[in-house]
């Protein structure tokens, strides 16, 4: 008796003094932790126990590795005596919280909850353009095997997590076109000049690029579906671009008149109706703007200085507006050159861009300086029509009947030159002599 009595002492002994282990072991782990603030840590596939709790330390989010370790063999011990899955401890990128606990961090790193970015495609990239944003992307992986067809992807933003693979996001951009097919082809305006899903993705990737307002989409589509009802050329800038370069255009870039005359497959100041293809992918609000164009009869569009455009019905009024777009240019130019000699910077000489006008009248004109301009001031353009760079696009132009004489040839190409996206010069013409 007096032997099974000090054995049962022993154990009641042990089982206190291994509670109370277990209760200080339970409070260490269980202790606030020393990070002053939220961190991601990123652990690489391949590293073992020790070498995760090395880099947690190294990165302050504990302060002693032994304790880790044995905090998570503790929680993989409890797991298995509960029955539940086996805790391990995941590669990826973590976010751990201010004054997390080991058992914390265990509980982090063992559950997978990866920290998620945004990977952002924008509207009016070219499939190529769109490949290589991706391809620069460090945080995505794998390889791309193709640049898909132009206008195929529906530009998104994705929400992934690091080391997504990139030919996957492209094949979702793919997959999400082509369910905007079935739902937005069905609800068209059963009138339009366009008969096929392509043909409007064509029309949605011009509308595209030339207006980057969304209270504007559905004019402008307008504008070119009243065009191609009138046998009309479309005249769209970006459609030069395109044709010279393709896939990998500048979009923005100076014009020269040369290229404005150089015929191409999609350069609409030569060819009739629709480009071959698509010459960007546009977005969701460009493909419904061509499908549900507002209920207008106008033809042309020109910059109102303030970011938007004036739309007109006739050649007249079109006029008008220009002329009063180069008034608010001069005013823009007048102030801009007050600021630049302030500062005292040497003043450019300006140019005007130039842009199309009835064939059997159309000559481009140059106002080479401001003395220039202010000579020529009470002149006011015959014929003139607008020109959109890549984001606040300025113009949509008129194009005479294909019976139209030929214009006249100018004579030396000058460059158009990029301006501030406020100050977008319009398209200017004057009318001739045949």
């Amino acid at each position: 008796m007096r032997f099974l009595n000090a054995v049962l002492t022993l154990v009641l002994l042990l089982m206190v003094a291994a509670g109370g282990a277990a209760y200080v072991f339970n409070s260490q782990i269980g202790a606030p932790g020393p990070l002053d603030r939220n961190k991601v840590v990123v652990i690489p596939k391949g590293e073992g126990t020790q070498e995760i709790a090395a880099r947690l330390e190294r990165d302050g989010i504990i302060t002693d590795r032994r304790l880790f370790v044995a905090g998570y063999l503790w929680a993989r011990f409890a797991a298995w005596m509960d029955g539940d899955k086996t805790v391990q401890l995941k590669a990826g990128d973590f976010e751990i919280r201010q004054n997390a606990s080991i058992k914390q961090v265990v509980d982090v790193l063992s559950e997978g909850r990866t920290v998620t970015y945004k990977v952002t495609v924008p509207e009016g990239l070219t499939s190529h353009q769109i490949v290589e944003r991706l391809k620069a992307d460090p945080g995505l992986s794998g390889d791309i095997t193709a640049v898909p067809a132009e206008g195929t992807l529906l530009p998104e933003t994705f929400v992934v997590a690091r080391g997504y693979d990139r030919q996957t996001i492209l094949d979702n951009m793919a997959a999400q076109s082509k369910q905007l097919v079935d739902r937005l082809w069905s609800q068209r305006k059963k009138d339009l000049p366009i008969k096929t899903w392509e043909e409007a993705v064509i029309l949605a990737s011009i509308v595209e690029k030339e207006t980057g307002r969304n209270d504007e989409r559905q004019r402008v589509a307008a504008v070119f579906h009243n065009r191609l009802r009138q046998n009309m050329r479309l005249q769209s800038d970006p459609t030069i671009l395109y044709g010279m370069q393709g896939g990998k255009v500048a979009w923005g870039r100076p014009i020269l008149r040369s290229e404005i005359e150089q015929k191409t497959s999609h350069n609409t100041y030569q060819i009739n109706g629709l480009p071959p293809t698509a010459i960007c992918n546009p977005g969701r609000r460009a493909i419904e703007a061509v499908l549900n164009p507002a209920e207008t009869k106008e033809l042309y569009f020109v910059a109102d200085g303030a970011g938007g455009h004036v739309f007109s019905e006739t050649l007249k009024d079109h006029n008008t507006h220009v002329s009063k777009w180069r008034a608010t240019e001069r005013e823009i130019k007048a102030e801009k050159a007050e600021k630049e000699k302030a500062k005292g910077t040497p003043i450019p000489s300006a140019t005007l861009p130039y842009t199309n006008a009835p064939a059997s009248s159309r000559s481009l004109i140059r106002i080479p300086s401001s003395k220039e301009q202010q000579g020529e001031a009470e002149k006011a353009p015959d014929k003139p029509a607008e020109k959109a760079p890549e984001k606040p696009a300025v113009k949509a132009a008129e194009k005479a009947p294909e019976k139209a004489s030929a214009p006249e040839k100018a004579k030396d190409p000058v460059p158009v030159k990029k301006a501030a996206p406020k100050e977008v010069l319009p398209w200017s013409t004057q009318e001739t002599k045949k």
